[in-house]
């Protein structure tokens, strides 16, 4: 079946059929982790919604939104080869009226982490993630671990907000040399690809320890070795649920989540671990 661009919502009810539908959002640049959410999607629907939207609420005034890379008639082959139905691409002047006063707030769990190097970044991500729910309608929807905070305040919203959506996380896929796929990556060059497996190995550094103080230790250290060429944001070792640091007495599930900036570009990743204190 012909793949389908749909710009407005009376363009997702004509190319809607029958059947459970899936949605994976995406801002385009689409890589090998973009296809396993629309192979994920694809395995769980009937029919897959993949939105292609840089969306400007989520950009900060000193952040990339200007240059962040735009390759769509390139995506769009990447969503017919992995078999999705419809991409939503909808111009930012349709989606945001020039007289828009109601957004959704992220709440306190939308302030650390994250929240707190990029104030509003997730009152901008769940505002268009709630508004393409309601223009898409999906059963489910399909999210990257990678953006760990985010998915989390998705399922937050829309468990706080009763939205009848499913919401799935997707592994993380890696370089074969560790580095988390992402967009920005194109953005490095040689030597600063060679520095930024500095935030993949200080996460399989702390994942290899016990309790917290030598998680964080454990990461930090490969951090500190990587030089002068990397700026941390941030090192968190944190509850999954609310993105709170965990204590020394924590049992059970977190995340341990680095950002920081190798040159001009700013990472994000992250891995999951069990913690049994003694």
């Amino acid at each position: 079946m012909e793949l389908i661009v749909a710009k407005s919502r009376e363009d997702l009810v004509k190319a809607r059929r029958d059947g459970t539908v899936a949605l994976v959002p995406t801002m385009g640049a689409l890589h090998e982790g973009h296809r396993s959410l629309i192979r994920q999607a694809r395995v769980r629907a009937d029919q897959v919604v993949v939105s292609i939207f840089v969306n400007p609420l989520q950009f900060g005034p000193s952040e990339d939104f200007s240059r962040y890379p735009r390759t769509f008639d390139a995506d769009l082959d990447v969503c017919r080869a992995e078999g999705a139905d419809v991409v939503f691409h909808p111009d930012a002047d349709d989606l945001y009226s020039a007289d828009r006063q109601v957004g959704v707030s992220a709440g306190e769990m939308g302030r650390v982490v994250e929240g707190a190097f990029r104030p509003g970044h997730f009152d901008g991500v769940l505002t268009v993630v709630l508004k393409l729910f309601n223009l898409v309608q999906p059963d489910l929807a399909v999210f990257g671990q990678k953006d760990a905070q985010q998915l989390a305040l998705i399922r937050r919203m829309v468990a706080d907000l009763d939205l009848p959506i499913e919401i799935l996380g997707a592994p993380t896929v890696r370089e074969p040399d560790g580095l988390a796929l992402s967009s920005r990556n194109r953005y490095l060059s040689e030597d600063d690809r060679r520095v930024a497996l500095a935030l993949s190995r200080a996460l399989r550094a702390g994942a290899a320890r016990l309790t917290p103080a030598e998680i964080r230790a454990a990461a930090r250290e490969v951090l500190d070795e990587a030089g002068p060429g990397i700026d941390v944001d941030y090192l968190a070792l944190v509850d999954p649920a609310t993105f709170a640091e965990v204590s020394e007495s924590f049992a059970g599930m977190a995340v341990l989540a680095v950002a920081a900036h190798v040159g001009a570009t700013r990472l994000i990743d992250n891995v999951t671990l069990t913690l049994n204190p003694a």
